[in-house]
């Protein structure tokens, strides 16, 4: 029987490195010997950074880079961390011209164009981003504006180690053996940077924004929630009984755990 929890994670480890062609019991014990030290020590962290310094995009394996071609499919793994910067992450698709993994973003689900009018998939992957659809073109520039409110030309696609991560306090999750983790950390790793609240986004809200007191510009959620627990006990009948259903959040209680109280509650009557 197929282990396909196994089989799972022994595709997240391999990655595109086994050319298509599935290893032997000895070949992947070999390849794990050998690239597991690497990725637990050298782990590159990609993320397109705003001027600002949030992260506004953390680059997974399957984002794709100006060559049309996924993270996965760049180099990712070094046995030894190379000392110039920027850190060039070169496509290993045969034939691709790419020497650097570059970060385009999507305007929706389609890519985003040049000042020259023509999209990014239309320029070379070559250094220097030549049009290849017009001569006019000294090279992709692009006036799209990413949701942080910064132009994407402002952003810059970021290579850097763990330390390096560390010194300016954003995240770095746990040391993992997958292939081509980039800069994912965790599901909020999937979040655009303003939507996120670690240390890669935006920040979390201040104490006072969280003491804040509830008004009428609030989410409806907010303000339903605020209107329950300042409601008074509610005194219901049924054939004749009474009961008393508190509708105020126990001291004790977190969010969910109240939620699901007065769920229950409800239910029940």
């Amino acid at each position: 029987k197929i282990n396909t929890q196994e089989v799972f994670f022994c595709y997240r480890i391999v990655g595109e490195d086994d050319g298509g062609k599935q290893f032997t019991p000895e070949e992947y014990e070999e390849y794990k010997r050998k690239v597991i030290p690497i990725r637990l020590l050298n782990r590159l962290f990609v993320s397109w950074r705003s001027p600002t310094g949030v992260d506004c995009k953390l680059v997974g394996p399957e984002t794709l880079c100006f060559c049309t071609h996924r993270y996965k499919q760049h180099k990712t793994d070094f046995e030894v961390i190379p000392q110039r910067r920027p850190i060039s992450l070169p496509c290993r698709v045969p034939g691709c011209l790419c020497r650097a993994y570059l970060y385009v973003p999507l305007s929706g689900a389609q890519p985003i164009r040049c000042r020259c009018k023509h999209l990014a998939d239309q320029h070379s992957a070559a250094p220097g981003l030549i049009c290849n659809a017009c001569s006019k073109c000294s090279g992709f520039h692009s006036c799209f504006t990413c949701a942080c409110g910064q132009p994407a030309h402002a952003h810059d696609t970021v290579v850097e180690t763990k330390q390096e991560r560390l010194a300016q306090g954003k995240p770095v999750g746990r040391d993992v053996p997958y292939a081509a983790m980039g800069g994912l950390t965790g599901f909020s790793s999937l979040a655009e940077g303003y939507l996120r609240l670690d240390d890669s986004g935006i920040g979390a809200p201040s104490v006072e924004v969280l003491d804040a007191s509830v008004t009428a510009t609030d989410h409806p959620f907010l303000r339903a929630f605020q209107a329950s627990s300042n409601s008074p006990p509610e005194t219901l009948r049924d054939g004749g009984t009474s009961s008393q259903v508190p509708s105020l959040r126990k001291p004790e209680e977190d969010d969910m755990a109240f939620f699901e109280r007065r769920y229950q509650e409800r239910v029940s009557l």
